[in-house]
């Protein structure tokens, strides 16, 4: 069973700048990576199987609806230390940031924004500790980077809403209970529905076969002819700002999240390159070694000042959808970028399974595309700082 030895790189003592309440929160979730994730996670990685029995440690040490009150069930946490839990979740692995990040910012979130009290009461604190899972609906086999051309319907029937279409590459779809879906009403509009696991015509096939994300459970919804009661209208959301607001706090913590990665890469690497013996010296004596290992220190310390500062930020309510999409793109190639270079610190040790580099190069494939492509987010920022949309 492996051993995680990882030590945390804070080169330019970021540490000083968070909380007591900040350092509690991740210390208490590293030790439960170390102690729950890591001894386990490339089994499951190479089974390509979710380890379902840790969804009870992740409600306990807060990492499902970090942000949400107590009045609801959450810890009432900032932001900040949102930031820090995806972090360290990813360090273990990103498919087990994904199901964090799916039920805090996907699920969690739009109930808590859009939802009426009574869908607050009944679903929330569930959630909270992980009695209830959910997923999001949102792209569609022929919509992906283009949300607003869904084809996913539903019309009033009088006492209840019929919902057809299909939704894919939904994190936690084939064991959630819940869906947050997003479909087009009568007038084109996009709301949302809370659909639930039982209701005729709902199907959640898995989806086999993935290289990245293996221990995340990725599957598709189908609605044919579901009956949704009215009730399960969220009342407060209306039009595509809906779910670009939720993604807006996924793509935030994924900003943290790939940090935790790539600095399990550094930490592997250097670790490697110092016991690493050739030509009659630790390889990390040589200077092409020195370079990546400095340019990838380099690297995450720039990633732990901009996650930081956008922490500051949103916790002040003054963070844009730009800003955190600057930050979701920066610091996802930052990553993959240097879990490439620390699988070649590795040599062929990189490639296998006794070491975590692999994996995380994996996953980051997935990561840099899910949440808002690489180069849509680019586009993004291309667009708030000209004031043309490059999209169309």
């Amino acid at each position: 069973m492996a051993q995680d030895l990882f030590k945390h790189p804070d080169y330019y003592l970021v540490d000083d700048l968070l909380s007591d309440e900040h350092k509690l929160v991740r210390d208490a979730a590293r030790e439960w990576v170390k102690r729950e994730v890591s001894p386990i996670i490339e089994e499951y990685a190479q089974k390509a199987e979710f380890p379902k029995h840790l969804i009870k440690g992740l409600g306990e040490i807060g990492a499902f609806g970090p942000f949400i009150p107590e009045e609801y069930g959450g810890p009432g946490l900032d932001y900040t230390s949102y930031g820090l839990l995806m972090q360290e979740l990813e360090r273990g692995d990103s498919g087990i940031r994904s199901t964090s990040s799916v039920q805090s910012s996907l699920v969690m979130f739009p109930i808590w924004k859009f939802g009426s009290e009574a869908q607050k009461q009944k679903y929330l604190p569930k959630l909270a500790t992980g009695e209830l899972m959910g997923c999001f609906g949102l792209t569609e086999p022929n919509h992906g980077s283009n949300p607003g051309g869904m084809e996913t319907k539903f019309v009033d029937k009088g006492d209840y809403y019929l919902l057809n279409g299909a939704k894919m590459w939904i994190s936690n779809a084939p064991f959630a209970d819940i869906a947050i879906v997003w479909a087009k009403n009568e007038a084109g509009r996009i709301k949302g529905l809370i659909v639930e696991r039982g209701m005729e015509g709902f199907s959640t096939p898995e989806t086999h076969n993935k290289w990245s994300l293996r221990t995340s459970a990725t599957g598709e919804l189908i609605f044919q002819d579901v009956k949704v009661p009215k009730e399960n209208l969220l009342p407060e959301a209306d039009g595509l700002r809906g779910p670009l607001t939720c993604l807006d706090s996924a793509r935030y913590g994924i900003a943290w999240g790939a940090i935790g990665a790539a600095m399990d890469a550094y930490d592997t690497a250097l670790r490697y390159a110092k016991e690493r013996i050739q030509f009659g010296k630790p390889i990390a004596g040589f200077q092409l070694q020195q370079k990546k290992l400095a340019e990838m220190l380099t690297e995450i310390t720039k990633a732990q000042l901009l996650v930081w500062r956008l922490g500051k930020l949103r916790d002040e309510g003054r963070a844009t959808a730009a800003q955190i999409s600057m930050a979701k793109r920066n610091n996802v190639a930052m990553a993959l970028n240097i879990v490439r270079e620390a699988r070649q610190v590795l040599g062929a040790m990189g490639i296998t399974g006794e070491y975590p580099i692999m994996r995380h190069m994996m996953n980051l494939e997935s990561v840099i595309t899910y949440e808002g492509t690489h180069d849509i987010h680019l586009l993004i920022t291309g667009y708030d700082i000209t004031g043309i949309q490059a999209f169309k």
